[in-house]
């Protein structure tokens, strides 16, 4: 009876230590997943190991990215990333691509980021994490310089107005003043808008008023950014994978360095003749 009931004690304890083993076991595992899953974002070493950091943009976005009269790409979101990718140790690539697929560019991995003035919205985010908001930005009007039928943005029922296909066009569609409008044309690029305009082809253009008034600036067009009168306030990120977290977390140390040592504000002073980067 004692051999027996010794045997039972024995398979009793053996249960135990074995069912213990298992969950140690067990915890084990999920920790290497979690490992597993972090290791798995060699977002930055990629980078590091490419030497090169690729930038997607709509190279006729002035004065964020554009080209000049020597078909070099340059604006103030370009030197920006250069003085990023050389702090990272890398060259700075720069990749035009189609605006209107900017998303699905980058998510393929055509490019690492949308570096571009890309305007931080819900909808983006559900697709694409981004930095920390770098500039404000408005979506304004901008009309002929002898209209004086466009006021405000109230003025605009009967109007045609042009705006580039992205969040510039989902943001005038959603805005209450264009219902009436006549006709809303798309357009790839906001230059093809500006030339309607001054061909009386448009009444009106929506875009960011930080393209606007350097457009208006540097080709002395006869166009006027209606005052006071914005459709929406934005703000402006650097677009990343969804995967691409210490990309992203490296980019945003930079850029708050950047901050800290004045090198954002001479960046900024050199395109917008101010500081106008958030702090």
């Amino acid at each position: 009876m004692k051999r027996i009931s010794s045997i039972l004690l024995f398979i009793i304890f053996a249960f135990i230590v074995s069912c213990g083993g298992g969950n140690n076991t067990s915890s084990t595992d999920t920790n290497s997943a979690g490992n597993a899953t972090s290791a798995e974002d060699n977002s930055l070493q990629k980078v590091k190991d490419a030497g090169k950091l690729v930038l997607g943009l709509d190279d006729t976005f002035a004065p964020m990215g554009f080209r000049d009269e020597n078909g070099e790409v340059v604006g103030f979101d370009i030197d920006l990333a250069k003085e990023v990718a050389n702090r990272l140790g890398v060259t700075l690539e720069i990749k035009p691509i189609e605006w209107s697929s900017s998303i699905l560019s980058l998510n393929k991995g055509d490019v690492d980021v949308l570096w571009n003035g890309v305007t931080i919205n819900e909808a983006r985010k559900q697709q694409i994490n981004f930095s920390k908001p770098y500039l404000n930005n408005k979506l304004v009007i901008v009309k002929a310089s002898d209209d004086n039928t466009i006021n405000s943005k109230d003025d605009l029922s009967g109007k045609v107005l042009g705006v580039q296909v992205g969040s510039n066009d989902e943001a005038l569609t959603a805005d209450p003043s264009s219902k009436n409008a006549k006709e809303i044309r798309r357009y790839d690029v906001n230059v093809n808008a500006f030339l309607d305009l001054q061909a009386k082809r448009i009444d009106a253009v929506v875009i960011d008023e930080v393209a606007a008034q350097y457009y208006i600036a540097e080709k002395k067009a006869p166009f006027v950014v209606v005052e006071n009168s914005p459709l929406t306030e934005e703000l402006y990120g650097i677009g990343f994978r969804k995967s691409d977290a210490k990309l992203l977390a490296e980019v945003d140390r930079i850029l708050d360095e950047m901050r800290a040592d004045g090198t954002a504000a001479k960046i900024s002073e050199k395109w917008f003749a101010k500081d106008i980067v958030l702090k």
